[in-house]
């Protein structure tokens, strides 16, 4: 299989599964959470087999993320695209496209979708479902019941991965990154590929890890969480 994104998270399991990949921090609402490769692996395995067995997405078939647009740097967000990349999926940021199924964030209403599947994410920090009665599914409650693995999937590197007005991606160009830095780096989310590239891909593709401060911060809070994180 060609060395692609989701072939480096398996790899990153096996080598240094018990380090810290991803720690997210919310200032606003005071969560912190922190994930190893071998936790954000289980759950991408889990949303995975969530999006191929309950929702029969094939490779090619666009998820409409728009989770990634509300909320580029939440963990959660992460773990759908880098699901969407495993099964060979789309992720798509493209109010247009034909997608066949929408994410969406604790912001949405509840009455405002088209025909297609919506999956509803609580973001709760503890990964909790919303509890709440609607016509959407929540993803809290659908995920925990889905396999912990998910077999191998051949991608092709030329397969399309992301779209967004003015951006196409296939597979390879995910891993275009800058490899020279492995350290452990503090990102603050900005618009959806550049955080998705920073906070996920280039950690993966380069052995380190990334901090990521959602919320309003100062710059003596982001200093301090670099000292305690010992992020650059």
């Amino acid at each position: 299989m060609p060395d692609l994104i989701s072939n480096l998270l398996a790899q990153r399991v096996r080598r240094n599964g018990a380090e810290p990949l991803i720690t997210y921090y919310d200032l606003d609402s005071g969560e912190r959470t922190e994930l190893s490769a071998v936790s954000f692996a289980n759950w991408v395995n889990k949303t995975s087999n969530l999006l191929v067995d309950e929702f029969l997405i094939d490779a090619g078939d666009a998820i409409q993320l728009r989770l990634a647009e509300t909320h580029p740097g939440h963990w959660v967000t992460l773990i759908w695209e880098l699901a969407c990349w495993q099964v060979g999926a789309v992720v798509s940021l493209d109010p247009h496209a034909q997608a066949k199924v929408l994410v969406v964030g604790p912001e949405a209403g509840w009455t405002s979708f088209g025909p297609i599947p919506v999956v509803y994410c609580s973001l709760h920090p503890l990964g909790l479902p919303s509890g709440a009665a609607s016509p959407v599914i929540d993803y809290n409650l659908e995920v925990r019941g889905q396999a912990d693995q998910f077999p191998a999937v051949p991608q092709s590197a030329s397969a399309p991965a992301w779209r967004s007005p003015g951006l196409d991606l296939d597979q390879s160009d995910l891993l275009a990154v800058d490899r020279s830095s492995t350290r452990r780096r503090l990102i603050v989310p900005g618009d959806p590929w550049p955080t998705a590239q920073d906070a996920l891909i280039t950690p993966l593709v380069t052995g380190g890890s990334t901090v990521i401060v959602t919320g309003t911060a100062t710059e003596d809070q982001l200093d301090r969480i670099r000292t305690t994180e010992r992020a650059g």
